[in-house]
């Protein structure tokens, strides 16, 4: 008998200064039975980075014709792809090919560094593709939040972003390791 997917609710508060958005969003998170709390926390701080009505998580780790994230205009064209870890460098690719834009979150200290070393060159020509690291501490910090029911607020402001729960509360560093041309943002 396979595993069944752990399932977490999520009341995301968001207040992102910098974009004008203001919204609560009920989030229900399917947890693969291989995905850590770590890689789970980095989809719901991605959703919250991106967040937008149209905004909806993927198979992920389930298949690989699909995103962690994605958003999708009324006529199924792909706006935004999102993908967390380590992807391979021809999903990656593909992913530009299909969607309009394409972001991909990076964690896990060491191991995203050497991802980067291997494919940096062959992904810096891709002009829709942002690639972003969260620092180890950032994504190992965010595991504090995690509960089968989270309340959790987000608030971007001047590109700082924090992120809360009724305990704790956090700074949340980024990396840019790749950003498109100012023509294609």
């Amino acid at each position: 008998m396979a595993i069944k997917s752990t399932i977490f609710k999520a009341e995301l508060q968001i207040a992102d200064m910098d974009r004008n958005y203001y919204h609560d969003h009920a989030l229900t998170i399917a947890q693969h039975p291989s995905e850590t709390d770590e890689r789970m926390m980095v989809r719901v701080l991605a959703f919250a980075l991106h967040a937008h009505e149209a905004l909806s998580f993927g198979k992920g780790l389930s298949a690989d014709d699909e995103p962690d994230l994605w958003q999708k205009d009324l006529t199924g064209t792909i706006e935004l792809w999102i993908d967390v870890g380590l992807p391979d460098e021809k999903l990656i690719r593909k992913a530009c090919g299909r969607a309009r834009q394409v972001v991909v979150y990076t964690y896990g200290g060491r191991g995203a560094d050497i991802w980067w070393n291997q494919n940096g060159s062959k992904l810096g020509r891709i002009n829709n593709l942002t690639i972003i690291n969260l620092p180890e501490t950032t994504s190992q910090a965010l595991t504090t939040l995690v509960q089968r029911t989270m309340q959790l607020q987000c608030t971007i402001q001047d590109g700082e972003i924090w992120i809360a729960d009724n305990n704790d509360r956090m700074q949340v560093e980024l990396a840019m390791l790749k950003t498109p041309p100012e023509s294609f943002r």
